[in-house]
């Protein structure tokens, strides 16, 4: 007669608890991969006027800034286009990675978008967005930046 213990069989709520608690750890890491991709993705929208006095336009953040290329400040100088934006009557030097190209130029409204660092926005990415319809929807904002005193300046 053999009296050596048997192995004791896993029991029922043990064998549906441990898939539970895997599922639960799983989940619990791609919510914090999300929340942490989404947070350093967000990028906040401000004009010039804005940058260092509302909530979110500040140094931490990445930033969309807008406001009107400045007659007379763009300059390109090596693998980089620097111009200042103005809006409502404040101003904010811009350096952009590369050669903006297409229809960018002076007196236009802009959205730059990037980092400030030292009081410079160091910008990746720039978009000139303001179709015919946008300019008659938004006349007031388009005075605001700026644009409007540019283009009759130009003559």
């Amino acid at each position: 007669m053999d009296l050596t213990p048997r192995p004791q069989a896993q029991s029922p709520k043990r064998r549906r608890l441990m898939p539970i608690i895997v599922l639960s750890l799983v989940g619990i890491g791609g919510a914090v991969i999300v929340t942490q991709f989404l947070s350093s993705a967000i990028d906040y929208y401000c004009n010039v006027d804005e940058v260092g006095v509302r909530s979110g336009c500040d140094t931490v953040n990445r930033l969309r800034v807008q406001g009107t290329v400045e007659q007379g400040s763009l300059a390109k100088r090596d693998n980089t286009t620097e111009f200042t934006l103005v809006f409502n009557g404040k101003s904010l030097d811009v350096i952009y990675a590369g050669d903006a190209g297409g229809v960018f130029q002076e007196c236009i409204s802009v959205v730059a978008h990037g980092r400030l660092i030292n009081g410079v926005l160091e910008s990746n990415r720039i978009e000139v967005k303001h179709s015919n319809e946008y300019e008659a929807k938004n006349k007031d904002r388009l005075e605001k930046s700026g644009s409007a005193a540019c283009s009759q300046v130009q003559g």
